[in-house]
């Protein structure tokens, strides 16, 4: 068993087919999957989408790029949405230097709303970074100074620096497809440092399709390949690290395994 702790069920890209993407990563051994959210006033389609599938759940929270559009939620908002018992996490929240789509200020504004949403609730926080390392270590040590909240960073592409701090304060570190690619050396050796219990796989889908998908549409079955190149890296059968990322994923998740099923939820 495996679950892609990441990826975006509500995008363009699945609608057509969204119950043969689901089915399909089922049969590939993917049984949970957690749709992302990137915008607060889509909790809907989200939790639509985690209320049909037994093997989906969802966050909430506002990406960065979309940071500027919502900077009126509060913390208090996006705990009291992720009380729907299919909703297991707070975010996608964080620092993208790269695109610069919204506002830096904006981007760290919302990152600590979420932060406190995060402490709130005990939810862990889906923390997207790109480009921004010594700005998200800042805000993880001040923040965590001022109480203990989980976190993952999520389809991890930064330096050593960023997954040491980030394993030191208790985070999950989470790989994507990237981890499969020729050029992600570099990656590969900061995946086998990370230590067991912190690890993750995810797909991001529909973006950053795994070899030998890649340049393709991703999707949550594609999870499997990422795992299998993690197994390789630590030198562990797909099997071992399957066991290992599903047991760390459900403790990140723990509310997944105390949740009412879909339909009771229905």
């Amino acid at each position: 068993m495996l679950i892609d702790t990441h990826c975006h069920l509500d995008f363009p890209d699945f609608a057509e087919d969204l119950a043969g993407y689901v089915a399909r990563a089922e049969a590939a051994g993917v049984k949970r999957m957690v749709t992302i959210s990137t915008r607060v006033a889509r909790f809907e389609a989200y939790r639509t989408i985690a209320e049909r599938f037994p093997a989906v759940w969802c966050s909430v929270g506002t990406h960065p790029h979309n940071a500027h559009e919502e900077l009126d939620v509060s913390a208090e908002q996006l705990a009291k949405l992720s009380e729907h018992p299919r909703c297991v996490a707070i975010g996608e929240a964080g620092l993208d230097y790269h695109y610069d789509k919204s506002p830096r200020e904006a981007q760290a504004q919302g990152f600590r709303t979420h932060i406190a949403a995060a402490r709130m609730t005990q939810l862990p926080l889906v923390i997207h970074a790109r480009q921004a390392d010594e700005d998200v270590i800042a805000i993880l040590r001040e923040e965590m100074a001022k109480g203990a909240f989980p976190a993952i960073l999520h389809c991890f592409t930064a330096g050593p620096e960023l997954a040491r701090v980030g394993v030191e304060l208790g985070l999950y570190v989470s790989f994507s497809g990237i981890l499969t690619f020729k050029t992600s050396e570099d990656l590969r050796r900061i995946a086998a440092a990370v230590p067991l219990d912190r690890l993750l796989v995810e797909t991001d889908a529909p973006y950053l399709a795994p070899v030998p998908f890649r340049g393709k549409q991703n999707q949550p079955a594609y999870v499997v390949e990422t795992a299998k190149t993690l197994a390789e890296v630590r030198g562990m059968s797909l099997d071992e690290m399957a066991g290992v990322t599903t047991a760390n994923a459900r403790r990140c998740y723990w509310k997944m395994d105390h949740a009412a099923p879909v339909a009771q939820v229905a």
